[in-house]
C-alpha cells in the first residue's frame, strides 16, 4: 500500500547561536522516530558550507564547476553550482512528510523564529511563532505571534501540524 505523504513545509529563523539547528534536529528526530519522512534544507548565506574534504574526488570534481552527484549505497549527495528555489528542492526530495527549512527569511512559508537571550524585532514581520526559553520576557513578544517553548519540541511539532504549508 502506498503511503500518503503529508508534504508539510515550515521554516525556522533566528540569529546565530539562537538554537535553530538544535531545535530542527530535535524536531526531525522525534518525527522520524514516529515513522515520518523528514527532509531538511539549510540556508548557507555566507557560502561557507563544505561537503567534502579538499583532495577527495568529490571535491576535485566540484572544483571544476560541474554539478556533481555522489551516489553510495546509503545516500546521494548533490553538489550543484547554482542556487535552488524551494520548489526545486521540493521536487528533488520527492515524497516527504515534513520539509524543515532553516533560514531563508525571504521565503513565504509559515515561520518559527528562535530566540535566546534577546529578541530581534527585525524578525517579527516574517514570523508566525516564536520559540523562546526562560531568558526571554514573553511580554515583549507581539500578541499576533504564537509563543512556543524552545525546550519543548513536541509543542513545536503540534504547531507545525496546524500551521505548516501543504505542498
Amino acid at each position: 500500500m502506498k503511503k500518503n505523504y503529508k508534504k508539510l513545509v515550515v521554516a525556522f529563523s533566528g540569529p546565530s547561536n539562537s538554537g535553530k539547528t538544535t531545535l530542527v534536529a530535535k524536531v526531525s528526530n522525534i518525527l522520524q522516530d514516529n515513522g515520518q519522512k523528514v527532509c531538511i534544507v539549510k540556508h548557507d548565506p555566507k557560502d561557507k558550507a563544505r561537503f567534502d574534504k579538499p583532495g577527495k574526488d568529490s571535491d576535485k570534481f566540484s572544483q571544476t564547476g560541474a554539478d556533481v552527484a555522489v551516489v553510495s549505497p546509503t545516500r546521494t549527495t548533490l553538489f550543484k553550482q547554482s542556487t535552488s528555489s524551494i520548489e526545486e528542492m521540493i521536487e528533488l526530495f520527492g515524497d516527504f512528510d515534513y520539509l524543515l527549512v532553516e533560514g531563508l527569511k525571504t521565503l513565504d512559508l509559515p515561520r518559527i523564529s528562535i530566540f535566546r537571550n534577546r529578541l530581534d524585532e527585525s524578525y517579527f514581520p516574517v514570523t508566525d511563532a516564536i520559540a523562546y526559553d526562560e531568558t526571554i520576557n514573553s511580554n515583549e513578544i507581539p500578541t499576533n505571534i504564537d509563543k512556543l517553548d524552545l525546550n519543548n519540541p513536541e509543542e513545536v511539532i503540534s504547531w507545525i501540524e496546524k500551521h505548516a504549508k501543504r505542498v
